[in-house]
């Protein structure tokens, strides 16, 4: 899980916005990184700094704060920031935050190349990339092997053998992952609202003949955590960090990549538009995205990263955990979260709310 590293940190709020312009020019040998806890671990920051002779500079932050600072300043005060990638390409077309990435600084062979792939198809704009992958994380199924081992995509949660013991969330993952269970494709239909209409239509109309199977709708993590662990239910739709915390407790429960496909999350490297110290930049992506170095940052964040490779330097029992929940094919199964066109997400609130309402 996301959590506070305890060096170089500057925590600046929303609030502070306006004292960017008080900065000085940072020097070139400074890298300003704005991230999330976790992702520059103390350890990490003093490696790269011995070895390259780069400083850096942390301010911790999240997705509303980083694109709201970096338009504030019109992509000025920060050398490298870490949006997720549903964040860029829309930020970039609205307000030309960012710079482009020059590819050819990177060193590709690193990446996990469907993660690759996937971040550079979803923040394209123009002709040019703006992002590569850094930390990701995926929802799918976490199941009680012992008591449901026939659940192994999301429609086998309304099957009869486990009528009454599973939960899932009445929320945008639980109608993306059913429409892909389904044989559909929301994500490839975002550009065309009559098509998307329809799949959310089939959608909704399954979970409400799923309905009377399911326990409950669960709505936070302790919740969900809590209906597998007393056994209330055997199956349900969460994250892979959640089913992975529940294995250390009970070998049976562990996280399922569904056979449709997991939803992935990916946080990204870009480069504000206004950044000073491009060449720190890449050293700091290619630092990171080393095998070794990606386990320490998974050690200290909670989640695994791109680098490939990276599951092999991490504690034995956290590999088995991933390697068993994803082999390589569903590894490159991952159906990654693009960006929202407008609009959708209302289509998909009624739909919920009607789900919600049905008797």
């Amino acid at each position: 899980m996301k959590h506070l590293t305890k060096r170089a940190v500057m925590l600046i709020s929303a609030t502070g916005i306006a004292t960017f312009g008080l900065f000085g020019a940072a020097s070139a040998d400074t890298l300003r990184l704005l991230t999330w806890g976790g992702y520059a671990p103390e350890d990490v920051v003093a490696m790269f700094e011995a070895e390259t002779g780069h400083t850096v500079e942390v301010t911790l932050s999240n997705n509303e704060e980083m694109i709201a600072k970096l338009r504030a300043t019109g992509g000025r005060g920060f050398d490298l920031a870490q949006p997720s990638q549903d964040r860029i390409s829309g930020p970039q077309e609205e307000f030309g935050i960012y710079k482009p990435i020059d590819m050819s600084k990177i060193d590709q062979s690193q990446f996990i190349t469907s993660m690759l792939n996937a971040t550079l198809g979803n923040t394209t704009v123009g002709g040019q990339p703006f992002a590569v992958p850094h930390v990701w994380g995926t929802s799918g199924l976490v199941v009680n092997t012992a008591k449901a081992p026939g659940v192994k995509d999301y429609l086998d949660l309304c099957g009869a053998d486990v009528a009454g013991a599973v939960t899932y969330r009445l929320k945008r993952p639980t109608l993306i992952g059913f429409a892909y269970s389904m044989g559909l494709d929301p994500f490839a239909a975002y550009g065309d609202v009559a098509a998307y209409t329809d799949i959310i239509n089939k959608v909704e109309a399954k979970l409400i003949e799923c309905k009377p199977g399911v326990k409950t709708y669960w709505g936070g993590g302790d919740e969900l955590l809590g209906l597998m662990r007393s056994g209330e239910t055997v199956a349900s739709m969460a994250w892979d960090t959640g089913g992975w915390k529940l294995n250390a407790e009970n070998p049976d429960i562990t996280f399922v990549a569904p056979a449709s496909g997991a939803l992935g999350w990916i946080d990204t490297f870009v480069l504000p538009a206004k950044g000073e110290a491009d060449d720190a930049a890449y050293a700091w992506i290619n630092f990171v995205m080393r095998p070794d170095i990606a386990g320490m940052i998974t050690a200290a964040a909670g989640n695994f990263t791109a680098s490939k490779g990276a599951d092999e330097h991490v504690s034995d029992d956290l590999k088995a955990r991933y390697q068993a929940s994803f082999p390589p094919a569903a590894v490159d199964n991952i159906k990654w979260y693009p960006p929202v066109p407008a609009g959708l997400e209302a289509i998909e609130g009624a739909a919920l709310d009607r789900v919600k309402a049905a008797n």
